[in-house]
């Protein structure tokens, strides 16, 4: 399994971008998904993940009602909608993978995933 995220950039706070993660190998209905973000000199957070049958999301609390996570499992892309950017926003943002019998269930521990992209730098400008 592999993950290719894209969509970072640079943006002015108060704007929006669209993270996609492209997610091949198979079986991509089976796995739950989610964001991660490694800002520079920190260490990575969980941003927000998404069950395996995308009924459930859950958010990190510095990015709920700005954030949004969804799935198409159409296209094996997982997206992230990030609106109201903000300069602490800036990071590499890293998706995530992992193979869940629980189709109801999203998981916010990095140790969790199995399957990792390689990121997608987000700079946002005050």
């Amino acid at each position: 399994v592999q993950l290719q995220a894209s969509g970072g950039g640079l943006v002015q706070a108060g704007g929006s971008l669209r993270l996609s993660c492209a997610v091949s190998g198979g079986g991509f209905s089976n796995y739950a998904l989610a964001w991660f973000r490694q800002a520079p000199g920190k260490g990575r957070d969980f941003v927000g993940a998404i069950s395996q049958n995308g009924g459930r999301t859950g958010y990190a609390d510095s990015v709920k009602g700005r954030f949004t996570i969804s799935r198409d499992n159409a296209k094996n892309t997982v997206y992230l909608e990030m609106n109201s950017l903000k300069p602490e926003d800036t990071a590499v943002y890293f998706c995530a993978a992992v193979f869940s019998i629980i189709s109801n269930s999203w998981f916010d521990k990095q140790n969790t995933y199995t399957y990792w992209g390689k990121g997608t730098l987000v700079t946002v400008s005050s």
